[in-house]
C-alpha cells in the first residue's frame, strides 16, 4: 500500500540496534512525509523503549514502531465512524465537503454516498461547486449511479444552492444532505470567505448545521497537505477529512505530521475514511492500527 515500508524493510534487517540505524530510520520517515516534528518525536520514544525494554535485536524494533505510530494517531481516529453509525437525532444531518482542486471531492462523494446507502440512508447531494464547468455534470454522473437526486442551478452562486438544498433536505425530510463546493487554495482569501458564508447560511437555516465539515486530501500531497488542514480548520473548523488515492504511491506518513499538528488539541478533526481506488466501493474506514500496520509491514 504504501512506499514506507519498502524503504523500511531493509532497514529492520539489520541484527544490531545501533546510532546508524536510528539515523537510518529518521531519513526514511521524513522521506516518507511523517513531518520533521513528528519524525523526532518518535525516534526519540523508540530510543526510549530500546532501553526501557533493553532490546538489542533490530527485528523487534519495528513491532515498537508499529505500536508507537498507532498511539499517536489513535486520537485522530473515530471511536464509531459515521460511515458506519450514522446515527444523528437531527434531520437532516448536513455533510459540507471542502478541499482543493483536484483532491478528488467528487469521487469522495459517490463513495460517501454508496456507503451510506448500504445503511439504508436517504441522500441528496448538492452541486455547490459553481465554479468547475465539468463539476455539476460529474457530481449529476454520482448521482445516477447511486440513484441519488442532485440540487443544482443553472446560475446562481454557492450559497444560493447551499440555501435551496438545505430547503430541499428539510421538506423531503432526507437522513443526509452531501453539499460539494468548489476547489480552492487556503490562500485564495475570497474563496475561503465564500466557504465561510456557505456555513453561515446553513446554520442560519438549520442551527447546528453543517454537522461534517469534511476536508478531502490527496494521499499524495505530502507535506502541503498539513497546511491545507491547518487553513480550513482554522477558516471552518474541520470535524472530518477523507484522505483519498491511498494506493501503492501514497506515502501515508503525512497522516503523522497532521496527528502531530493536533497533539495539543481537546478536539481534533478526525480521519473518517481512506479513498483506496477509483471504485465507488473502494472506500475504508480509518483505524489506527490497521494503518500503521500497513506503512511498515508488506
Amino acid at each position: 500500500m504504501f512506499k514506507l515500508r519498502k524503504t523500511l524493510s531493509h532497514l529492520f534487517n539489520r541484527t544490531q540496534i545501533d546510532e546508524a540505524l536510528f539515523e537510518s530510520l529518521e531519513e526514511s520517515l521524513i522521506l516518507a512525509d511523517v513531518g520533521m516534528n513528528a519524525t523526532q518525536k518518535l525516534i526519540l520514544q523508540l530510543r526510549h523503549k530500546v532501553k526501557q525494554l533493553k532490546l538489542t535485536d533490530s527485528t523487534l524494533l519495528k513491532q515498537v514502531l508499529q505500536d508507537l505510530i498507532t498511539e499517536l494517531l489513535t486520537p485522530l481516529e473515530y471511536a464509531d465512524n459515521p460511515l458506519v453509525h450514522l446515527d444523528s437525532p437531527v434531520l437532516p444531518e448536513i455533510w459540507l465537503i471542502v478541499g482543493v482542486n483536484g483532491a478528488g471531492k467528487t469521487t469522495s462523494i459517490g463513495k460517501i454516498c454508496f456507503a451510506l446507502q448500504k445503511q439504508g440512508k436517504n441522500i441528496l447531494l448538492a452541486a455547490g461547486d459553481t465554479f468547475r464547468a465539468a463539476a455539476k455534470e460529474q457530481l449529476m454522473a454520482w448521482g445516477q449511479k447511486n440513484n441519488v437526486s442532485v440540487i443544482q442551478q443553472a446560475s446562481g452562486d454557492a450559497s444560493t444552492v447551499a440555501h435551496d438544498a438545505v430547503t430541499a433536505a428539510i421538506s423531503r425530510k432526507v437522513d443526509v444532505l452531501v453539499i460539494d463546493t468548489a476547489g480552492r487554495l487556503a490562500t485564495q482569501t475570497h474563496l475561503m470567505d465564500e466557504l465561510k458564508k456557505i456555513k453561515r447560511v446553513i446554520t442560519k437555516l438549520l442551527p447546528g448545521a453543517p454537522h461534517q465539515v469534511l476536508l478531502v486530501l490527496d494521499g499524495n500531497t505530502g507535506q502541503n497537505a498539513v497546511a491545507q488542514v491547518k487553513a480550513f480548520h482554522e477558516a471552518l473548523g474541520l470535524t472530518s477529512l477523507l484522505v483519498s488515492k491511498i494506493d501503492g504511491t501514497a506515502k501515508g506518513g503525512v497522516l503523522c505530521a497532521i496527528a502531530e499538528l493536533f497533539k495539543e488539541s481537546i478536539n481534533p478533526p478526525k480521519i473518517m475514511a481512506l479513498g483506496v481506488g477509483e471504485g465507488i466501493e473502494e472506500i475504508e474506514v480509518f483505524n489506527s492500527k490497521k494503518f500503521s500496520s500497513a506503512l511498515l509491514y508488506e
